[in-house]
């Protein structure tokens, strides 16, 4: 038997799984395990033993996608991970990324999204990993120099190839992902079939264009610091230690009057619920998962145990529609321009009859 199939770990909730979109038919579990802890090439991250607990936790829990990059750690993360795979590589989704290279301080050549490194960067990669095909290669992240047609054939070339078997865009631009989408499309290439973007409740931004995108186009989406660099546990209001004195990066402050609503809200629903601050924060954004008209799943970066435990103690969660509403409420990003002069217009544009008229279930593009 698969050692990834689920079962109630300690009385805990088994992961549920989907399609990652609609434009594959790969089989996701809820969480993607994030492993830019694993290892200690940054300075800071897990030991061996510690990353391999979490990993061997994570599939006992059911999960079943593990996202890394050749970045992370300086290339450890993907050593571990290779490793950790092996006795169960075809039963795993195995995400990684390219474009920072592992070790970026390397050259102009060995960084961005050339088809030059594109190619070095996988081959070096599937070496770290110990594998023959990556399931989803990301791009990390634009380089604003590589023009899209180089990028999407070279991606196209490593698909025929077998090296990777889904391509998708990390930290990109709507535009970007929709006319990346729309040529590969129209040239018969492979197609991009995700987004991967920062999303919780202190970064909400991309519900302007990303989500809708995501939907309207069938994009699965990766939505990684669901705990807002861990601003949303609480901790940092205690001086407890974290990416905030660890890392400086990637990180959330309560630098403005909304974030410390929003804090002081997910503290509260915690102690009306029993549940840790974490957990609520979490499960606001596994029940905005459920809402979107895509396959849209959270990536968890625990750095011990007992994070991952509160990870997995957030799928027992149950916001109920006040608690979930308190929070989109407190967290919501202004949509801004063109968005909310549409919305104003909608109801002359339906004539007058907006209520009563049925939307898609899938936004059209």
């Amino acid at each position: 038997m698969p050692t990834w199939l689920p079962f109630r770990l300690r009385g805990l909730v088994p992961m549920r799984y989907s399609t990652f979109g609609r434009r594959t038919g790969l089989r996701v579990s809820q969480y993607a395990l994030g492993t830019g802890n694993f290892g200690t090439g940054w300075g800071v991250g897990a030991e061996r033993e510690e990353a391999k607990a979490i990993f061997e936790r994570f599939v006992e829990a059911g999960g079943n996608f593990i996202d890394t990059a050749d970045v992370y750690q300086a290339g450890q993360s993907e050593q571990l991970v290779g490793e950790f795979i092996h006795a169960d590589r075809d039963d795993l989704v195995l995400a990684t990324k390219f474009t920072v290279g592992a070790h970026p301080g390397g050259g102009l050549s060995r960084t961005g999204n050339s088809r030059k490194n594109l190619r070095t960067s996988v081959e070096a990669s599937l070496t770290r990993l110990n594998t023959d095909y990556i399931d989803i290669l990301w791009v990390h992240y634009p380089d604003a120099l590589t023009p899209i047609e180089e990028l999407l054939r070279g991606l196209d070339d490593l698909v025929s190839q077998g090296k990777i078997l889904h391509a998708a865009f990390s930290n990109f631009p709507a535009w970007r992902v929709s006319r990346a989408a729309a040529i590969a499309d129209l040239s018969g290439w492979a197609p991009v079939t995700g987004i991967q973007i920062e999303y919780s409740l202190v970064e909400r931004t991309a519900d302007r264009e990303l989500l809708p995108a995501a939907e309207a186009l069938g994009l699965g989406v990766n939505l990684w610091s669901p705990l807002g660099g861990g601003l949303l546990t609480g901790k940092y209001r205690h001086g407890e230690k974290g990416r905030l004195t660890d890392w400086n990066r990637l990180v959330h402050t309560e630098s403005t009057e909304q974030k410390t609503a929003v804090v002081d809200t997910v503290i509260d629903i915690a102690e009306q619920a029993g549940a840790t601050p974490a957990q609520v924060a979490v499960a606001w954004v596994n029940e905005r998962s459920r809402r979107l008209a895509t396959s849209s799943v959270p990536i968890i970066g625990p750095r011990n145990l007992a994070q991952l435990d509160d990870y997995l103690g957030a799928l027992d969660v149950e916001l109920g529609t006040d608690g979930y509403e308190r929070l989109s409420e407190v967290s919501a990003t202004p949509l801004g321009v063109p968005h909310e002069a549409n919305a104003a217009s909608l109801d002359g544009l339906q004539g007058g009859a907006a209520a009563l008229v049925d939307a898609p279930a899938v936004p059209v593009a």
